[in-house]
């Protein structure tokens, strides 16, 4: 059996950390197992379903490198299909028209709910003479077994199993004739041939359902695994308020895909005690018997930890495209020089996104308007114009602008001044890049250039002449 998984999104909303999540086991498990994956929009829903959504699944999907290896399908071009299922369950005896009203029905509702009942629909027009010809509004509904059992071996959740008499007869299609989630996912499935689906453990029932209507058309149902929801530090569901935003806002506050990845990954899986992962030891390690039953917690803390140590592991250059979007998307101001991927390289290590890099490196390339005032009160004081100015001379005489010269004449000018590099290189950092933080002052000036250096020493030189 070729293994063949899919992940069908509905384009109702942007993608979210849930739904990625799932993607990538289905991704992955494929892989794994030398099978495909495929994507299929599921946008019946003409209502709430919008190109917008569409196109951000398709980009976000595309973005973390979880490709499907088919074009992606479109229910809403597929009625046909659906039509015939219908006509076929109809044609077996394993479906019905129901006739019933909306009031009818809201209030059986009410009436099942006051006496404590589970709502359902209490199968009035199950066992009515079918009139094919007729014109009445109708819906058409599965006609559900009632004796026995759905039982299902989950890849996760192990034997799990329903009464049939606990389920509802379905609607299959609706007045109008359009088909319902249940409808559709059941044949395409078939028609896919797909064989796994891994999806949210919010989707158990709809699989006890769903089995039937396999069995209705005549097909065994695809192995099911379904995975444990995402919750947040509070225990509740993973929601907008713990950061459940969209997978492209992650990519526009400055994450790496592969960082991204790598944390949805461990959000209810492990394999021992590793925690980084390039994509080819997911693919390698992955498996479902290693999935854990229980809800995995969010951690926006330990998301950015992982997504550093990817941003530590990759190269600029490795990361030019990467780079030169994101400065270009967020209208960040940069020259031709210092090179991006130098900067980056430079200052990876104490930055856990892009967005805290962009922040960070902003001294390169805009002029300073003011010092941090907290850094200026401390160091900015009149003894240190003396070392700016001694600092400006060796500094200027350097043929040769790379961070070793830089650091050559940075210690020759404490030395000079009987100071340790310590009452130095303060006062120079604050004067180049405006605060007190940045990567090694020598590596700082290189990427800065030998005119912006001494220009910005000037600069400190004149506010501290003019404010202490």
């Amino acid at each position: 059996m070729k293994v063949r998984t899919r992940f069908a999104p509905s384009p109702t909303g942007y993608l979210h950390i849930g739904g990625a999540r799932t993607a990538l086991f289905n991704w992955l498990y494929a892989r794994k197992h030398k099978g495909e994956y495929v994507l299929r929009i599921e946008d019946t829903d003409k209502e709430r379903s919008k190109n917008e959504f569409t196109n951000d699944i398709l980009t976000s999907l595309s973005w973390l490198g979880i490709d499907s290896d088919i074009e992606p399908v479109y229910q809403s071009k597929r009625s046909d299909i659906y039509q015939e299922a219908i006509e076929k369950l109809l044609d077996g005896g394993n479906a019905y028209h129901c006739y019933c009203s909306k009031e009818r029905l809201d209030a059986l509702r009410e009436q099942q709910i006051k006496n404590k009942q589970k709502p359902r629909y209490d199968r009035t027009c199950r066992d009515l003479v079918q009139n094919s010809s007729s014109t009445e509004p109708s819906v058409i509904r599965l006609k559900n077994p009632i004796e026995g059992s759905v039982k299902v071996n989950d890849e996760i959740r192990g034997k799990v199993s329903v009464q049939n008499d606990e389920l509802d007869d379905l609607i299959l299609a609706r007045t109008d004739g359009s088909p319902t989630y249940h409808l559709t996912v059941v044949v395409d499935d078939m028609a896919m041939d797909i064989t796994h689906v891994i999806r949210g453990d919010d989707h158990l029932n709809n699989t006890f359902r769903q089995h039937n209507i396999f069995l209705a058309l005549g097909k065994e149902p695809p192995i099911y695994a379904h995975i444990p929801l995402i919750h947040g530090i509070d225990g509740k569901r993973l929601s907008k308020r713990h950061g459940a935003v969209s997978v492209n806002q992650y990519r526009q506050e400055g994450f790496l895909p592969e960082g991204l990845l790598n944390y949805l990954v461990r959000l209810g899986w492990s394999h021992g005690d590793q925690e980084i992962f390039n994509s080819q030891e997911m693919i390698e390690s992955f498996d479902l018997e290693s999935v854990q039953q229980s809800p995995a917690t969010f951690d926006v803390d330990k998301l950015l930890w992982v997504n550093q140590q990817h941003m530590k592991n990759t190269s600029g250059t490795d990361l030019s495209d990467t780079l030169n979007y994101f400065y270009t998307s967020h209208n960040y101001k940069f020259d031709e020089q210092p090179d991006l991927c130098s900067v980056y390289d430079a200052m990876k290590d104490r930055c856990k996104t892009l967005q805290e890099l962009c922040d960070a490196s902003k001294f390169l390339y805009e002029n300073i308007e003011e010092y941090e005032t907290k850094a200026a009160k401390k160091i900015f004081t009149k003894d240190k114009i003396s070392v700016l100015n001694s600092l400006k001379t060796r500094l200027s005489s350097i043929n040769n602008w790379t961070a070793e010269n830089i650091h050559k004449e940075i210690k020759s000018t404490a030395d000079e001044m009987n100071l340790k590099l310590g009452n130095v290189a303060p006062a120079l950092r604050l004067a180049v890049t405006g605060g007190a933080n940045s990567p090694s002052i020598d590596s700082t000036l290189e990427l800065l250039g030998s005119d912006k250096t001494l220009q910005r020493i000037d600069q400190a030189i004149e506010y501290i002449t003019s404010t202490v």
